[in-house]
């Protein structure tokens, strides 16, 4: 197991990590032992050294965004484990492999223990967007977790993570193709065809919380 730098809380401060709440607040914390910078993985222990978590390391309100609560060295596949747990919900509550639809979202932050990471497929393309430094860190773990979940049936991975954090880096952050290059696709939902532009396009290239909207309207 790799040798993280540790996150001590304050006495009483673990029931939320108990419960599974994602996130430790500055104010629960008792101490920091090592040196972690912004987006590196840290352990999380009460204050009477009993493990509890692991996370990414932030500066600001919210001092660590959990991603486990079981020890992990957090290496390839433990990335591709947690997307796989996402495309076999999607699969299972029929929105993946839909041949009417082929629009929707893999990875929704904290709804799916990855807080701070939005993935959105479109067909074959998949767009990240990272929220926070730490899976920013971590975007070469997700395109290969990617390409094993989708194979052939991935043509494209684009990073569109600028409006997000662009203004928490210097120098700021610029979108960028991480796999393929194509700009655009057309993908259906409920049958119907968009040609969706992810480089110049709103959010991640289209708003699919409006798939219901657009099924009314129809």
């Amino acid at each position: 197991m790799k040798n993280f730098a540790r996150v001590i809380l304050n006495p009483k401060k673990e029931r939320s990590l108990l419960l599974f709440h994602p996130w430790v607040f500055s104010g629960a914390v008792s101490k920091i032992e090592g040196d972690p910078e912004d987006g590196d993985i840290v352990e999380v222990f009460t204050h009477d050294g009993h493990y509890l978590a692991t996370g990414h390391f932030h500066n600001g309100s919210i001092k660590v965004r959990i991603f486990s609560f079981v020890r992990t060295d957090a290496e390839q596949d433990f990335w591709l484990s947690k997307l796989k747990t996402a495309f076999d919900y999607r699969v299972k509550i029929g929105i993946a492999n839909n041949p009417h639809t082929n629009i929707y979202r893999l990875v929704h932050g904290e709804g799916d223990g990855l807080p701070g990471l939005i993935i959105d497929m479109y067909d074959t393309a998949a767009i990240i967007q990272t929220h926070t430094s730490g899976m920013q860190k971590i975007t070469a773990f997700l395109v290969e977790a990617l390409k094993s979940i989708y194979g052939k049936k991935l043509n494209v991975v684009f990073d569109k993570s600028a409006e997000t954090l662009g203004k928490k880096q210097l120098p700021p952050f610029e979108n960028k193709f991480l796999y393929g290059n194509a700009e655009t696709i057309v993908a259906i939902e409920n049958d119907i065809r968009f040609n969706v532009n992810w480089v110049e396009g709103q959010k991640t290239g289209f708003f699919i919380d409006q798939r219901e909207n657009r099924k009314l309207l129809e």
